[in-house]
C-alpha cells in the first residue's frame, strides 16, 4: 500500500459482500417482476450456452482453417471459410440478442429496486429523519446513481461468473487434449494472477467509496449556489462559497490523485499479465508442431482456447477495477436501506391518538433535548372544531416545538396530542412547500381524488385571485418548479387554495402573517372559516384577535395561559 494514503472509509470484499449480492439478486425474483426477471435469466443462459459452444465450434473450425491453408488445400479453405462465415452470422446474433436481453433486465432491476427504495424512503417520514441525524450522506446520489451501478453491474458479475462457469466446461477439454501441460499453466497462471491483484488493488475499494462521498458534496454545494443564488448575492458571502467550493474540489482531487496512483500500480501487473496470455501457448505448442506432433492449426486453437480458459480464471483480475467499485457501490446502497430502517420506526415517547373532531393536548411537555428544560410545560387544552386559535408567545422555540410535534416532527418529550385523522389536519409553515408540476396538479392533486369539477377549479381561482399567476405561468398546465417561480406571496395563495379544495377539519399556521400582510391574512383567515377550516395560529402578541376565538400563549420557563381572544 502506497504511503500516505487516508482512509475514510474501509469497504473490504469479504462474505457480506457476497451475501448483500445474493439478497439484492434474491429480493428481485421475489418481487412483483420476479416471473419477467426469472424468463430473462433463463433467456441469458441459453444464450451463454449457445455463445460458448458456438466459440468451441469456432475453435475446431478455425484449426482445421489454419490447416487447410498451411497444407495448400483449396476445398478445405472454401469449406472451412464457408463454416466460419456461418459460424460467426450465429455468434453475432447470440450476442446481440446477449446484450440486449442484459439491458432489459439490468433496467427492469433498477426500476423495481428504485420504486421500492424509494416507497420506504417517503414511508414514515423517513427521508426526514435521516437528514435530521445526519444517518445516511446524499441519499439522493444512492437512489439514483448508485442504484443503476448495483443493478447493472451486479448483472454484469453474475453473468460473467456464469458465463466463466460455461466456458471452463468447454475449454477444460479443448486444451486438456492439446496438452495438459498447457491446462496447468492456465490453471497456475490464473490463480497467482489473481492473488497478486488483490494484494495491489485493495485500496481502490474504499477509494472509490469515498471519491462518490466527496463528488456528492461538491455537487450538492453547487446545488446550494443555485438554490439561493438571490440570497447570496445579496449578502456578498461569495468568498465564503467560493472557498468552501474550492476546499471540496481539493478534497475530491486528492482522493481522485490516490485512485489514480493505485490504478497505475494495479496496471503495471494486469497489462503484462495480459499481455503474457498471447505468448505462452505458442511457447508450449509450437515444439510440438515443430516436432510433427500435432498440426499447425492446433496452434491458433491452443492460442484462442487458452485465452478463453485464462479468461474465465482470471475475472478477478480482468474485473477487479469493477469489482472494487462495485464494493463500494453496494456498501452504500446497503447502508442507505439499513439507515432507512434504522430511522422509519423511532421509539416515540409522545403518544399520538386520533379523534375525530377536535384537537387537545394532555400533559404534553416539550424539550429541545432530553433531560433538558422544558419549552413547553404540562400543557393541556382542547380545541374544539370552530374554535379558531392563536398561539403566541416571546419565545420562538416553544411554539415551533408545538406546531412540529403536532406535525409529527418533533420527539423529544412526553404527553399526548389528539388530533383528526391526517388526512383530517394540515400544517403550513412559514415558508410554503408548493411542489414542482402543473398549477392544477398543485391545487387539485394528481391522483383520483384530485379530479375535480373545472366549475370548483375556476372558483378556486377567482377566490384566491390567481388569474395573474395563471397568465404568468402559460396556463394550468405548464409543469414549473414553484419554489422558484413564484415570490412567497403567491406559494402562500396557492397553498392555501389547495387547502380550501381539501377541506380539512383542521389547518395549524406557522407565522403566515410574516408574509402576508394583515388585509390579506385576514381575508384568507375568512375564506377558511367560510369552508368550515378550524385554524391554529402561531403569531405575535401584536396580531389582532378578532379573528380569533381563543388565544394560546407560551411562556418563557415553559408555563402557558389559555384565554378567550
Amino acid at each position: 500500500m502506497s504511503k500516505g494514503i487516508r482512509r475514510t472509509h474501509r469497504v473490504p470484499i469479504n462474505r457480506q459482500t457476497f451475501t448483500l449480492s445474493l439478497t439484492m439478486v434474491r429480493n428481485l425474483f421475489s418481487s412483483e417482476v420476479g416471473t419477467t426477471a426469472i424468463v430473462m435469466v433463463a433467456a441469458l443462459i441459453g444464450l451463454l450456452l449457445a455463445i460458448n459452444g458456438l466459440n468451441v465450434v469456432n475453435s475446431y473450425v478455425g484449426r482445421n482453417f489454419m490447416t487447410a491453408i498451411s497444407q495448400r488445400d483449396r476445398a478445405g479453405f472454401v469449406a472451412y471459410a464457408t463454416a466460419y462465415t456461418a459460424v460467426f452470422a450465429g455468434s453475432t446474433m447470440a450476442d446481440v440478442l446477449y446484450g440486449f436481453t442484459v439491458g432489459r433486465l439490468g433496467l427492469l432491476w433498477r426500476v423495481s429496486l428504485t420504486q421500492r427504495i424509494i416507497g420506504r424512503y417517503l414511508n414514515d417520514r423517513a427521508y426526514y429523519r435521516l437528514t435530521a441525524t445526519d444517518t445516511v450522506s446524499n441519499p439522493d446520489q444512492r437512489i439514483t446513481e448508485d442504484v443503476r451501478n448495483m443493478t447493472t453491474t451486479t448483472l454484469t458479475f453474475v453473468l460473467l461468473v456464469v458465463n466463466g462457469s460455461f466456458t471452463v466446461l468447454a475449454f477444460s477439454g479443448v486444451l486438456w487434449t492439446i496438452s495438459p501441460l498447457l491446462f496447468g499453466v492456465a490453471v497456475a497462471y490464473a490463480a497467482a494472477g489473481s492473488l497478486f491483484t488483490l494484494v495491489l488493488g485493495r485500496p481502490l475499494i474504499w477509494l472509490n467509496y469515498n471519491q462518490s462521498d466527496k463528488e456528492a458534496v461538491f455537487r450538492a454545494d453547487l446545488i446550494h449556489v443555485r438554490e439561493n443564488a438571490e440570497s447570496l448575492g445579496l449578502s456578498h458571502r461569495e468568498p465564503l462559497i467560493k472557498a468552501r467550493l474550492l476546499r471540496h474540489l481539493d478534497d475530491l482531487a486528492a482522493n481522485s490523485k490516490q485512485l489514480i496512483a493505485v490504478s497505475r500500480n494495479l496496471g503495471f501487473f494486469t497489462t503484462g499479465y495480459n499481455y503474457l496470455i498471447q505468448i505462452i501457448p505458442a511457447l508450449i505448442v509450437a515444439p510440438l508442431y515443430i516436432r510433427g506432433e500435432v498440426e499447425f492449426g492446433v496452434i491458433t486453437q491452443s492460442a484462442m482456447a487458452f485465452g478463453q480458459l485464462l479468461g474465465a480464471f482470471s475475472l478477478i483480475i480482468t474485473q477487479f477495477q469493477s469489482i472494487s467499485s462495485y464494493a463500494a457501490v453496494l456498501a452504500r446502497v446497503a447502508s442507505l436501506t439499513e439507515g432507512i430502517d434504522q430511522v422509519q420506526l423511532p421509539a416515540r415517547t409522545i403518544e399520538v391518538r386520533q379523534e375525530d373532531g377536535r384537537m387537545a393536548y394532555e400533559g404534553l411537555t416539550l424539550r429541545a433535548s432530553n433531560g433538558g428544560p422544558p419549552l413547553v410545560d404540562q400543557l393541556s387544552v382542547s380545541v374544539p372544531r370552530g374554535t379558531r386559535c392563536l398561539i403566541v408567545g416571546t419565545e420562538e422555540a416553544g411554539k415551533m416545538a408545538l406546531f412540529r410535534a403536532t406535525a409529527g416532527t418533533w420527539e423529544v418529550g412526553e404527553g399526548r396530542i389528539i388530533y383528526p385523522g391526517a388526512d383530517q389536519i394540515l400544517f403550513l409553515p412559514e415558508r410554503p412547500y408548493v411542489p414542482p408540476g402543473t398549477l392544477r396538479e398543485v391545487l387539485l392533486g394528481a391522483g383520483p381524488g384530485g379530479k375535480a369539477p373545472q366549475e370548483e377549479l375556476a372558483k378556486l381561482v377567482h377566490m384566491f385571485q390567481l388569474e395573474g399567476i395563471i397568465a404568468r405561468t402559460g396556463g394550468l398546465d405548464v409543469e414549473h418548479d414553484w419554489d422558484d417561480f413564484l415570490p412567497l406571496h403567491d406559494q402562500h395563495l396557492v397553498t392555501f387554495a389547495r387547502v380550501c379544495a381539501l377541506a380539512p377539519q383542521f389547518v395549524f399556521l406557522d407565522r403566515i402573517s410574516n408574509t402576508l400582510n394583515a388585509e390579506q391574512f385576514g381575508r384568507i383567515l375568512k375564506l377558511l372559516s367560510d369552508h368550515s377550516i378550524t385554524y391554529l395560529s402561531i403569531g405575535g402578541l401584536e396580531d389582532r384577535r378578532d379573528h380569533y376565538d381563543a388565544v394560546l400563549e407560551l411562556l418563557p420557563d415553559g408555563a402557558w395561559t389559555w384565554q378567550p381572544a
